[in-house]
């Protein structure tokens, strides 16, 4: 039996293990979790302040873009100001950055994952899903590109010459890839060997596209419900598409005391065994660190090219949320061999997206930059106008043609996509098909897969290209995307006169165009 003397000596070792392993880890470890505990108070009282304030229930704004407009002065002017409160955590922008980065793609694992049915569909719709989706990226980065190319002409010449594609990335692709890949740009002036000026501008790119993407949430709740209202004066909307507007629980956010509970999980294991939760998370984790392993030897390989191979690598960096989902695939088909795949919960995999997505909103919102937004205004403004005005009207009008049935509700969801991020879509389109009854949400998931291939050349050639002018101006690379993407918006011109022929020819002078 040990004595006095020796529990003694063994509680100090461990009081000084304990003491050692705190200090080591407050600036990584404690940080993470403290800002994660920050972004869930804010959370929390988002949802508070929806079920009670009028306001935000009549224009259904997320609570997690809320949530990041709460902690957004905070982030940028209260903990910078008492740095003393907190001395060992990082609770600054940059880590909320990171979080941003890694919840997209968690995103992206949990909704590849989840088990789809075998359904037949109808082929022309889901092309249709990817070319509503597809040409709005597009469009989006092809008014970008022609806005900061006139901008750097006339009154702004030291405006990077990529600055306008930050419009798609914020709002088609969404405040994850806006920031994932603006901060590889910095990596490839690095590579370039770019002066310390062009640098410290390409810095700024993330903080300026995350602003972007809250700026899209925002034109996303209060466009999208001014669509729906004028929908539903003009006739767009069918009786059946009319009859869940209004729900007091889509309003409010929260379901009401004693209410009928839908269930949102189910269990595929035996909790005796393992949480069923645990094996959906593990999955999700396994699939980002093999994806991780994946881009670190593709980024072995492509060092031995030289500098060009490590301008590469470093974009793929920039776009890691597209090899997560490919790693994903890769398990889901193994899973499928193994016949283990029935272990998947969609619902439970559905949960975890929707944490992912809600907590990347708040980071992404939070992390800000007012004063990087302050420099930048003009332009952003410009942009921001320009492009987001030409893309909702194009949306409303290529949508309503190249689609057959539930033409308003495919053009809503397309709509909250290409302003927001998937999940401003679906709240939008929950409000009029809350249950998603409509084949709509399930077109969508399916189509996600052609359109992920259609968009690759535009994350891979077309977004560096401007950049690269930018640090060695040569205008090759800025021509070159230009080309690109006006071949992919004549491309969507083609499908449209192709499919849509009948509606365009009944509708010549309606925006939103009716069936026969």
């Amino acid at each position: 039996m040990p004595t006095e003397e020796t529990i003694e000596i063994i509680a100090s070792n461990v009081t000084e293990k304990t003491v050692d392993i705190f200090n080591a880890s407050t600036d990584s470890s404690w940080s993470i979790f403290i800002n994660l505990g920050i972004i869930s108070l804010a959370l929390l009282f988002a949802t508070l302040l929806r079920s009670r304030v009028k306001f935000l229930q009549k224009f259904m704004i997320p609570n997690a873009l809320t949530a990041g407009l709460l902690l957004l002065p905070f982030y940028n002017y209260v903990f910078p100001a008492f740095p003393e409160l907190f001395p060992n955590l990082n609770l600054r922008s940059i880590q909320l950055e990171q979080l941003t980065y890694h919840f997209l793609s968690l995103s992206f694992i949990a909704i590849i994952l989840r088990n789809n049915p075998k359904q037949k569909r109808d082929r022309t719709t889901l092309i249709s899903t990817s070319v509503g989706i597809t040409s709005q990226i597009v469009l989006q980065a092809f008014v970008g590109l022609i806005l900061s190319f006139v901008l750097i002409k006339t009154i702004i010449p030291d405006l990077y010459h990529s600055f306008g594609l930050l419009l798609p990335l914020g709002f088609s692709q969404g405040p994850g890839q806006a920031f994932s890949i603006g901060s590889s740009w910095v990596e490839m002036a690095q590579q370039e060997g770019a002066s310390q000026a062009m640098i410290e501008t390409l810095t700024s790119a993330s903080s300026v596209g995350l602003t972007f993407a809250a700026t899209g949430f925002l034109v996303c709740c209060f466009g999208g419900i001014f669509l729906i209202n004028i929908a539903i004066k003009r006739g767009w909307l069918s009786k059946e598409e009319l009859i869940n507007i209004g729900s007091e629980d889509t309003r409010k956010g929260v379901r009401k005391r004693g209410s009928d509970l839908k269930v949102g999980a189910r269990l595929t294991t035996d909790t005796e065994a393992i949480d069923s939760l645990s094996i959906h998370i593990a999955l999700v984790l396994f699939c980002y660190a093999i994806s991780y392993v994946i881009l670190q030897g593709i980024s072995l390989l492509l060092s031995r090219l030289g500098n060009s191979g490590v301008q590469l690598a470093s974009s793929f960096w920039g776009i890691n949320f597209m090899f997560a989902a490919f790693t994903a695939i890769l398990v889901k088909m193994l899973l499928k061999l193994t016949r283990m795949d029935h272990i998947v919960d969609n619902k439970t995999m559905t949960r975890i997206t929707g944490f992912s997505v809600d907590a990347m909103v708040a980071c992404a919102v939070a992390a800000i930059s007012i004063s990087t937004l302050a420099s930048y205004w003009i332009p952003f403004l410009i942009v921001v106008i320009i492009g987001g005005l030409i893309s909702s009207f194009s949306i409303v009008w290529l949508c309503s043609r190249i689609f057959r049935d539930h033409a308003f509700l495919r053009t809503l969801l397309i709509f909250g996509c290409s302003m927001g991020t998937l999940s401003t879509g679906l709240a939008l389109l929950r409000v009029l098909d809350p249950k998603f009854e409509s084949p709509v949400a399930e077109d969508y998931t399916y189509s996600t897969g052609l359109t992920f291939f259609l968009i690759i050349p535009v994350m891979i050639i077309v977004i560096p290209g401007p950049v690269r002018t930018y640090l060695t101006g040569d205008m090759s690379y800025w021509w070159t995307s230009f080309f690109i993407l006006l071949g992919y918006l004549l491309s969507t011109i083609i499908y449209t006169l192709i499919v849509g022929r009948h509606k365009i020819s009944a509708n010549r002078s309606r925006l939103f165009a009716r069936n026969k």
